[in-house]
C-alpha cells in the first residue's frame, strides 16, 4: 500500500513541481486527513522536507503541502529515546517539531533517508541523537533496500536470543 501511495504523491504532487520524492512517512495528525511527512530532491539539487495533507473527495485522492522546510536549515533531529521502542521524535529548524510517526521503524527510515540526502546533497553537519546507531548505519550485513522489514527481522532476531538465554538452564 505504501508504495502506491508514494508513487500517487511523486505523479500527482512531487512531480509537477519537478521534485523526486525519495522517501515519505505517515505522521499522526487530527481528524479524518492523513499526513505524511516527505524529503523530496528539487530540480537545482535542494532537500527538502514538507508535510502532506491527504484526503479523499468522493473518489479522488487529494495532496497539499502545509508546511515546508529545507534539510540545509535542519539543526537535530532528536530521536527522544533511543533505548524504547518509540515513533516519537522532533526536528529542530529555527523552531522544533515535535513529530509522531506511524511507528518506530518509519521514524528511523526517515532519519536514515534524511541521513542519506545530507551526505549526498549537504555534506553539512547535523546531529541525529537518540536513535540507535546500529539501525541508523548502512554499512551492516542487515543493509538492503526494504529498510522496515529489517528492523523488525533485527528485533526479532535479538527477542528470540533473550528467549533463549532466559529458556537455559544455569547449573
Amino acid at each position: 500500500m505504501s508504495s502506491l501511495v508514494k508513487e500517487d504523491l511523486a505523479k500527482r504532487l512531487f512531480g509537477p513541481r519537478r521534485q523526486t520524492l525519495h522517501e515519505f512517512i505517515e505522521v499522526e495528525g487530527a481528524g479524518a486527513q492523513r499526513y505524511y511527512l516527505c524529503a523530496a530532491v528539487t530540480k537545482s539539487k535542494e532537500v527538502e522536507i514538507c508535510m502532506v495533507k491527504h484526503w479523499r473527495v468522493d473518489r479522488e485522492e487529494k495532496y497539499e503541502i502545509v508546511e515546508k522546510w529545507f534539510l540545509k536549515d535542519l539543526e537535530m533531529i532528536d530521536g527522544k529515546e533511543a533505548d524504547t521502542d518509540n515513533p516519537y521524535f522532533d526536528m529542530h529548524f529555527h523552531k522544533v517539531y515535535n513529530m509522531e510517526a506511524y511507528s518506530c521503524a518509519s521514524k528511523y527510515t526517515f532519519a536514515r533517508t534524511l541521513n542519506k540526502l545530507n551526505a549526498t546533497y549537504l555534506k553539512k553537519d547535523f546531529k541525529i541523537v537518540n536513535f540507535d546507531d546500529t539501525y541508523l548505519n548502512d554499512d551492516s550485513i542487515w543493509s538492503s533496500s526494504n529498510r522496515d522489514f529489517l528492523v523488525v527481522m533485527r528485533v526479532c532476531f535479538y527477542a528470540s536470543n533473550l528467549l533463549c538465554l532466559s529458556l537455559c538452564r544455569f547449573s
